[in-house]
C-alpha cells in the first residue's frame, strides 16, 4: 500500500489591515481561497471508499503459498518438474502421478526418501527438487489453480505420513552446519540466489508441509486430522532430545544477522518461523479461547466482548484535516480580528453549548424506542456531527453559509452508543477514593474501597458506578501471585508450571531472547522503507538477486518490483511473528514480554495493523514509553495514517493518539477537535481517565525512569525464581532424623572401595583422639 504523500504547505497569504480598504478585502478573499484550496488538497482522501479489508491471522491460502517464492525463482519451477519426471520415469512406466493408486504413491515416496540419503550433493539436490515438485502440487498434470492447491495439500499430507519432515529436518541441520558454504559466502563480494539453492529447496518443502497441514477444512478425513495433531506435537515439543523446531529457525535468524551466514534465505526462514509459531501456539481465535479458559480457571468474570469481533463491526471514520496542523500559525487570523467579530464569537459559543449537551448525555443507558421523527433524522446523525465539528475548524473570517448555520441544541444528533464497554482498574478506584477522602474527611484508608463513611451521597454513587465497570485482567492476578511467591517462597511451596507449547518455547528462548529480538528488529529496519540510504544495514536481498544483474530496462523494473515485494513480505512475517509471540507470552504470564479490485495491498495493510498493535501492547500503561512517542513526534505521522479508511487500523492509531494527548498540550487538542471526537467515539473509555486534560497522577516525568527499572527488576526476579533454581536449593527440606540419615543408601565412586582402607589408616587410626577434649566441646 503506497504511503500517501503529505500535503504541501503553501506560502501564507498577506492579511488585510483591518481598515476595510479594497486591497485588504482582496487580500483576505485571496487568503480564504488559498486556504480552501489547501484544505481541499489535504482532504482529498475524504471521499475515497472504505477499504474492504478483513483482518485475520493470514491472507488467503493461495496468497500465502505464492509469497514463498520470488519472481527470480520462476525458472526453478521448470527445474523441479524436470527432476521429478526424470526420476519418476525410472520407477513407474506408462503412468502419471495422478493416475497412481495411493499405495503406489506411498511406495514411490519411500523410494524417493531412500534416494535422498546419498553422499553426492548434486544427486541429493535433484531428489529434493523432485520432492518439492510433489509438495507444489504436481502442477504439470493439473488444469487449474484449484487443482494445484488440492493436490499440493494431498501430496503434503502423504509426504508427512511417509516421514518426509524428519528426513528434510536432518538435511537442514547439515546445511546449517555447512562451514564451507558459510565461509565461501562471507568471502564473496556479492551474494546471489545461487548461493542458497539447497537451503531454499529444503525450506520450501518444510514451509509447504507446515502451511498445507495446518490449514483446517471441514472435509478433512480422520487420518488427516490425526496427522495434523501429531505434526503439531512434533513441532511443539522436543523430540529425540532435540530442541523445538522454532528454536532452530531462531538460531538461523541470529546467525544470519551476525554475518556468519549471509547466504541464508532469510525471507523463507521468517515465513516458516511465523507459520510454525502460529501452528504450534495457536491462531488469534485459539488465543481468545485460551484467554476465556484462563479467566474461568482464575475465577474472573467472563469477557464482555471479543476485541477483534468488535473492530470488524466498526465503520471507518473520515480522516481529519491536515492543513490546520501544518500551517495553522500562518493561516490563522490575528487575535484582534477574532475579538472584533461578534458573529464568530457567538458561533463558537453556540457550538460549545451543543458540545456540552453532547458530552453530558449518558451514552451507556438503555435507549428508549425512537420516535418516527428521530428515525427520520437518524440517517443524518453522522453527517450532522461531522458538519458541526467542521465548523470548529472553519476559518472564522468566513461567515458560514445558510446550509451550514449553527444548529440548535434540539437538532444535535447523538450516537446510539459506544462500541466498547468501559473499564476501570482497582487502582483507579483507590485513587478516586483517596482524593475524595482527603477532600471531605482529611485522611485516607489505604487500599480500602468498601468503607464510605463520611463521604457525600454523590461519591457513593460514583464508587458504585466505578465498581460496576471494574475489570480485573489476567495480568493483574499473575502480578499479585508473583508478589506473594516472592514474599513467602517456603509457605506457598513450589509453583506448578504446566508444560504447554508456549511455556516450552519460552524456556528455550529465555537465555537468548534479547539476541532473537535484536536480530528480528535489525531485519525489520533493513526492510522498512526510508528516504535515507542504509549503509550499515544487513543485506536481506541474498535470496532475491539473480546471478546476472539485469541489462535491460524491463529486467530492471521487474527486479525492482521483486525487491519491494520481498521486503514487504519480510515486514509482514516479522510483524505477525512478534505480535503472536507477545500475545501468547503475555497470556502465559505477564512477565514474559503481528480482492483483485481492491485499491490496496493486503500484505502491507496487515503489516501496518500488526505494527500498530505491537506499539499499543508495548506502550499500554507505560508512561515512559508513551513519552518516547511524544519525543519522536509520532502524532503527525499517526494522524496522517488516519487517511486510510479502514476501521481496525484507525482504531489502533487513535489508541496511540489517545495516550499522548495529555502530553501534547492544550493547543494541539484545541486544533484537533475532530480527532478528539473520533477518539471519544471509537476507543474504549476508562471511567475516570482524564486522557483529554493531562491530570493523570501516574504521568509525572520524574517517575519514568523508576517505572522502567521496576519493570525490569520484576521480570528478572520472575525469570530467576522460575527458571534459575539450582537443584540443591537452600529452601530444600532437611532430614534431621539420625536413623533416617544413616539408613540412606549412598552411591559411592568406584575408587572409594579401593582406597577405603588406606583412608581409614591415614585419617582415623593414625590420628590420636583426645576424648576428654571432645566431650568438653560438646
Amino acid at each position: 500500500m503506497e504511503d500517501p504523500a503529505a500535503p504541501g504547505a503553501g506560502s501564507p497569504p498577506a492579511n488585510g489591515n483591518g481598515n476595510g480598504g479594497g486591497k485588504g478585502k482582496q487580500a483576505a478573499a485571496k487568503g480564504r481561497e488559498v486556504f480552501r484550496s489547501q484544505r481541499r488538497e489535504s482532504e482529498g482522501s475524504v471521499d475515497c471508499p472504505t477499504l474492504e479489508f478483513e483482518y485475520g491471522d493470514a491472507d488467503g491460502h493461495a496468497a500465502e503459498l505464492s509469497e514463498l517464492y520470488s519472481y527470480t525463482e520462476n525458472l526453478e519451477f521448470t527445474t523441479n518438474r524436470r527432476c521429478f519426471e526424470e526420476d519418476f520415469k525410472t520407477q513407474v512406466q506408462g503412468k502419471e502421478w495422478l493416475e497412481l493408486e495411493e499405495d503406489a504413491q506411498k511406495t514411490y515416496v519411500m523410494g524417493l526418501l531412500d534416494r535422498l540419503e546419498v553422499v553426492n550433493r548434486e544427486r541429493r539436490l535433484k531428489v529434493a527438487r523432485a520432492v518439492l515438485y510433489l509438495a507444489q502440487g504436481t502442477f504439470g498434470e493439473c488444469d487449474s489453480e484449484v487443482d494445484v492447491l488440492h493436490w499440493s495439500r494431498y501430496n503434503c499430507f502423504l509426504l508427512y505420513q511417509m516421514g518426509t519432515f524428519s528426513a528434510f529436518l536432518e538435511l537442514l541441520h547439515m546445511e546449517i552446519d555447512n562451514s564451507q558454504a558459510c565461509s565461501t559466502a562471507v568471502r564473496k563480494p556479492a551474494i546471489s540466489i545461487a548461493d542458497s539453492t539447497e537451503l531454499r529447496v529444503l525450506l520450501s518443502v518444510l514451509y509447504l508441509l507446515v502451511e498445507n497441514i495446518r490449514l483446517e477444512r471441514e472435509t478433512d478425513s480422520c487420518g488427516w486430522r490425526t496427522a495434523r495433531e501429531t505434526f503439531r506435537t512434533e513441532l511443539s515439543f522436543s523430540m529425540h532430545n532435540e530442541e523445538p523446531f522454532a528454536l532452530l529457525l531462531f538460531s538461523m535468524v541470529t546467525k544470519f544477522c551476525s554475518g556468519l551466514a549471509p547466504h541464508f534465505p532469510i525471507k523463507k526462514v521468517l515465513l516458516l518461523l511465523w507459520k510454525v509459531v502460529m501452528f504450534t501456539l495457536g491462531r488469534f481465535e485459539h488465543l481468545q479461547a485460551l484467554k476465556v479458559q484462563k479467566r474461568a480457571e482464575l475465577g474472573l468474570p467472563p469477557l464482555a466482548e471479543d476485541s477483534l469481533q468488535v473492530v470488524k463491526s466498526m465503520r471507518a471514520a473520515s480522516p481529519p484535516s491536515y492543513t490546520l496542523d501544518l500551517g495553522e500559525s500562518q493561516l490563522a487570523p490575528p487575535p484582534s480580528k477574532l475579538r472584533g467579530r461578534r458573529g464568530s464569537r457567538r458561533q463558537l459559543l453556540t457550538k460549545q453549548d451543543s458540545l456540552d449537551i453532547y458530552n453530558e448525555r449518558d451514552l451507556f443507558k438503555t435507549e428508549e424506542p425512537a420516535t418516527e421523527e428521530e428515525e427520520e433524522s437518524a440517517g443524518d446523525g453522522e453527517r450532522t456531527l461531522d458538519g458541526e465539528l467542521d465548523l470548529l475548524e472553519q476559518d472564522p473570517l468566513v461567515p458560514p453559509p445558510l446550509s451550514q448555520a449553527p444548529l440548535s441544541a434540539e437538532r444535535v444528533a447523538f450516537p446510539k452508543g459506544l462500541p466498547w464497554a468501559p473499564k476501570v482498574r482497582q487502582k483507579d478506584i483507590e485513587h478516586f477514593l483517596e482524593l475524595s477522602r482527603n477532600k471531605f474527611i482529611g485522611f485516607t484508608l489505604g487500599q480500602d474501597t468498601d468503607t464510605l463513611v463520611g463521604l457525600p451521597r454523590p461519591i457513593h454513587e460514583s464508587v458504585k458506578t466505578l465498581k460496576q465497570h471494574k475489570y480485573i485482567s489476567i495480568a493483574d492476578v499473575q502480578i499479585k501471585n508473583e508478589e506473594e511467591l516472592e514474599k513467602c517462597p517456603m509457605s506457598l511451596g513450589e509453583e506448578v508450571v504446566p508444560e504447554t507449547p508456549c511455556e516450552i518455547l519460552y524456556q528455550g528462548m529465555l537465555y537468548s531472547l534479547p539476541q532473537y529480538m535484536i536480530a528480528l528488529l535489525k531485519i525489520l529496519l533493513a526492510a522498512a522503507p526510508t528516504s535515507k540510504a542504509k549503509t550499515d544495514s544487513i543485506n536481506i536481498l541474498a535470496d532475491v538477486l539473480p546471478e546476472e544483474m539485469p541489462v535491460t530496462v524491463l529486467q530492471s523494473m521487474k527486479l525492482g518490483i521483486d525487491v519491494n515485494r520481498h521486503k514487504e513480505i519480510i515486514v509482514k512475517s516479522i510483524s505477525a511473528l512478534l505480535l503472536l509471540l507477545l500475545k501468547h507470552f503475555k497470556l502465559n504470564h505477564i512477565y514474559q514480554e503481528a480482492g483483485d479490485n481492491n485499491q490496496f495491498c493486503w500484505r502491507n495493510l496487515f503489516s501496518c495493523i500488526n505494527l500498530l498493535r505491537l506499539l499499543n501492547k508495548l506502550t499500554k500503561w507505560k508512561h515512559s514509553r508513551t513519552m518516547m512517542l511524544v519525543v519522536f513526534k509520532s502524532a503527525p505521522i499517526l494522524k496522517r495514517a488516519l487517511k486510510v479508511k479502514q476501521a481496525m487500523l484507525q482504531l489502533y492509531v487513535l489508541k496511540l493518539l489517545k495516550i499522548q494527548t495529555k502530553y501534547l498540550g492544550r493547543q494541539w487538542r484545541k486544533s484537533n477537535m475532530k480527532t478528539m471526537s473520533a477518539i471519544y467515539q471509537k476507543v474504549r473509555h476508562r471511567m475516570n481517565d482524564d486522557w483529554a486534560y493531562g491530570n493523570d497522577i501516574d504521568a509525572r516525568p520524574w517517575d519514568f525512569q523508576a517505572e522502567e527499572c521496576t519493570l525490569r527488576a520484576n521480570i528478572e526476579a520472575f525469570n530467576s525464581r522460575r527458571y534459575d533454581r539450582p537443584q540443591d536449593s537452600e529452601f530444600s527440606p532437611v532430614d534431621n532424623c539420625l536413623q533416617s540419615v544413616l539408613g540412606q543408601r549412598l552411591d559411592l565412586p568406584e575408587d572409594f572401595h579401593c582406597s577405603y582402607e588406606i583412608w581409614l589408616e591415614r585419617e582415623v587410626f593414625s590420628q590420636p583422639i583426645c576424648w576428654e577434649e571432645l566431650l568438653q566441646n560438646h
